[in-house]
């Protein structure tokens, strides 16, 4: 059995195996956004057993219309705050947005599998 993921219309495949020694490269590095809906919100203050004002305060910011859920900067990284590097991994993962779920199947990197390639050590060109 294959731990292999393909997705139609990615031209490229992803190993999740990589993930165990990758050091968090999705969650760390560069500024962005992790954008969260109201549901996922909601899910994310019930697996920290916090009501949805405290999650919304202590763990996420107003960009626009959306919520993104916050950095910390440590050193020259920026770090998406759930991230834990202890444990090489997410300290929501139940519970994580869709677009973390979704990763590396962006339409953002259909047509930029070389940077895609740099961030992930999983990608495998087809």
């Amino acid at each position: 059995m294959s731990n292999i993921v393909k997705k139609v219309g990615f031209n490229f495949t992803f190993n999740p195996v990589a993930c165990e020694d990758c050091q968090g490269r999705c969650c760390t590095g560069e500024s962005g956004y992790i954008y969260v809906t109201k549901s996922e919100a909601l899910a994310i203050s019930e697996l920290l057993a916090i009501n949805i004002k405290q999650f919304v305060s202590k763990y996420l910011f107003k960009k626009g219309y959306k919520y993104s859920i916050k950095e910390e900067k440590i050193n020259d990284s920026y770090e998406c705050i759930f991230f834990d590097r202890e444990l090489n991994g997410c300290k929501i993962y139940d519970a994580r947005p869709n677009q973390c779920k979704t990763f590396p199947f962006w339409d953002y990197y259909k047509t930029r599998i070389g940077e895609l390639k740099d961030e992930c050590p999983g990608i495998i060109n087809v």
